[in-house]
């Protein structure tokens, strides 16, 4: 049995996620049902990071397990040839037998656009906010959530996990021009809605709504309801899963 890594790209817009569900369309479940018919067997993928609907995708990871023998470069071809067109695979690789991608994972990355002047060409991937902002108070606040390890605040509710600790290496706003920025966040994990969390509160910084005081007693108060996650989803991107070198056998 060998484990394989697939690298796929996807436009969120027309699926209810990336995780397969039973009674909604999804990024994994497309996926599952192309990689049965090309290899007449059953294959269960494996996510590396689980994205909500209407959220999109430059690079995640999948693995799966397979007795068959088959060209990787062959495979990659015949799942774009089947696959959705808003779904593109970039690449399969052999890894080493208990690689995982998500356990295996080193950090994940992510972007999210927002533009303050109306924009069709942009709107399904960026999040139209029409108001002014101040980037200064919002890289302040970004500083704070680089200093931050307990993101409970920006967890939302009913989330099955052990603890609330993420450490993050890069949070940065970045303005592109008079009306399109983008808000760059890199972490070892993420907690549910955590980005959108964080997004949304940022901005409501940048408004003058809250101020950074506000923000240190959000965090303080581990206490949801008091972040705001209103962004939409549109706006945000899964840019990277980062590996290890040594997962990868070629």
């Amino acid at each position: 049995m060998t484990r394989y890594f697939i690298d796929l790209a996807y436009k969120g817009t027309h699926f209810s996620g990336l995780q397969k569900q039973d009674n909604a369309r999804s990024v994994q479940g497309e996926l599952n049902k192309a990689l049965q018919t090309i290899l007449k067997q059953s294959i269960d993928t494996v996510t590396s990071s689980r994205t909500d609907a209407g959220v999109h995708c430059e690079h995640n990871f999948l693995h799966f397990d397979s007795d068959i023998i088959f060209s990787t470069e062959k495979l990659s071809y015949q799942l774009n040839a089947v696959l959705d067109q808003d779904i593109s695979v970039h690449q399969i690789r052999k890894v080493i037998a208990n690689a995982h991608s998500r356990f295996s994972a080193q950090s994940r990355i992510y972007s999210y656009k927002i533009h303050q002047h109306k924009n069709p060409l942009i709107r399904e991937f960026s999040y139209f906010y029409p108001f002014h902002l101040d980037f200064e108070l919002m890289q302040e606040a970004s500083r704070v959530f680089l200093a931050t390890i307990d993101f409970e605040s920006f967890s939302k509710k009913h989330t099955e996990v052990q603890n609330f600790d993420c450490r993050l290496s890069q949070c940065k706003w970045i303005k592109h021009n008079a009306y399109e920025s983008e808000f760059i966040v890199e972490g070892n994990r993420f907690l549910r809605g955590m980005v959108r969390g964080l997004v949304g509160t940022s901005l409501q910084i940048g408004r003058a709504k809250i101020t950074i005081d506000d923000l240190h007693n959000i965090i303080a108060s581990k206490d949801c309801n008091r972040a705001n996650f209103s962004a939409e989803a549109r706006g945000l991107t899964l840019l990277d899963v980062k590996y290890p070198e040594e997962v990868f056998l070629c």
